[in-house]
């Protein structure tokens, strides 16, 4: 998947959720800071064990999951 290895999965960790290199710290939460206006800087110095590279990877997999495919809808038949 995209080569994202900063990414895990592990059922013993935030409940399989997707995390950060195993550490506590999940996809979710980093989307979420940078929603609200948190910057790179910001994030790395309030989470010092995360590197910039782990916030590019989780912006870069909410993305992927965020893809958007266009299925026609078929005409209605009412």
């Amino acid at each position: 998947m995209l080569g994202l290895d900063r990414i895990t999965f592990d059922p013993a960790v935030m409940g399989g959720r997707a995390c950060i290199r195993a550490m506590r710290i999940t996809v979710s939460l980093i989307v979420n800071l940078v929603a609200v206006g948190a910057s790179v800087d910001e994030i790395l110095k309030e989470y010092p064990n995360l590197e910039r590279e782990d916030i590019v990877q989780a912006l870069q997999y909410a993305a992927w999951l965020t893809e958007e495919s266009n299925h026609p809808l078929e005409p209605s038949t009412r």
